[in-house]
């Protein structure tokens, strides 16, 4: 029997709508190995081809559209949900591309957007997202771009928010902003489809049993408050992740012709949808 490698990251969104086929309560007729790592982790793997279906950066993805396809469950598309460009005091933003900036990974949809919204800005550190914080604490950056749980954590530790990214490319474009995707690769489209359906139901099982998740959530999340977790999965979670559809998809092709005629990527394919 074919085994693939299927590859997700360890944040509650992920987690959450992985359970069912974690379980094995939604099992495909193909075996896989199972790896769950940081989303930039999990990008440079598939540059490298480690991974056969995997969680990706929807930036990351537009770099390897040749060889992967987005599956049409899975993917984190929303209003309201993108990063933000925080800091330990707001600061006028004209200063902004003098300033050093972290950023959670170089091929992160985050860097991206940030990228489109200051393209002057050029001084970036690449930092684990979750220690993005403490580097604006510590003085080591003087700005961060932050994702997943510390989106709802850094007004706690005493951090501005000084642009949502979000918000930014919503007023741009009118459309929801695309952030991470499943992908598989172009040689297992049979084996893709198969779970594209089984990652369908168990979305759906996840949200008709909420308790089952959280002990696998709490497993691998950076934070363990529950209301955190929450409040996590309801943003990045939503009926983009059961299904793309048409509005879903647009918003993914105006990200990738956007990132293509600012030559952030290199070439631009109609073929990218399973």
């Amino acid at each position: 029997m074919k085994k693939l490698k299927l590859a997700y990251s360890t944040c509650p969104n992920d987690t959450f709508m992985f359970y069912g086929i974690a379980a094995g309560i939604f099992s495909p007729s193909f075996q896989f190995d199972t790896v769950l790592k940081d989303i930039e982790e999990l990008n440079k793997m598939a540059f490298k081809g480690e991974t056969d279906i995997t969680k990706l950066s929807f930036f990351a993805y537009f770099k390897i559209a040749d060889k992967f396809k987005i599956l049409n469950s899975g993917s984190a598309l929303g209003r309201g949900c993108g990063p933000l460009l925080i800091a330990k005091e707001e600061f006028d933003l004209s200063d902004l591309k003098n300033k050093r900036i972290a950023i959670p990974g170089k091929n992160t949809t985050a860097n991206l957007l940030f990228s489109i919204f200051c393209p002057e800005c050029k001084n970036k550190k690449e930092v684990l997202f979750s220690e993005i914080e403490n580097e604006i604490l510590k003085g080591e950056v003087d700005a961060g771009v932050i994702i997943h749980e510390t989106r709802f954590t850094y007004k706690i530790r005493g951090l501005k928010k000084l642009v949502d990214l979000g918000e930014f490319w919503e007023r741009e474009t009118g459309n929801p902003i695309p952030l991470g995707l499943i992908a598989v690769k172009r040689d297992y489209e049979k084996e893709g489809k198969e779970l594209d359906n089984l990652l369908r139901k168990s979305i759906e099982y996840a949200f008709e049993n909420p308790s089952n998740t959280l002990p696998y959530i709490k497993k691998y999340a950076q934070e363990l408050d529950e209301s955190v977790i929450n409040s996590h999965i309801n943003l990045y979670v939503n009926k983009f992740s059961i299904n793309l559809g048409e509005e879903g998809k647009k918003a993914i092709t105006d990200l990738y012709q956007k990132a293509y005629e600012i030559g952030l990527v290199q070439n631009f394919r109609k073929d990218i949808f399973l």
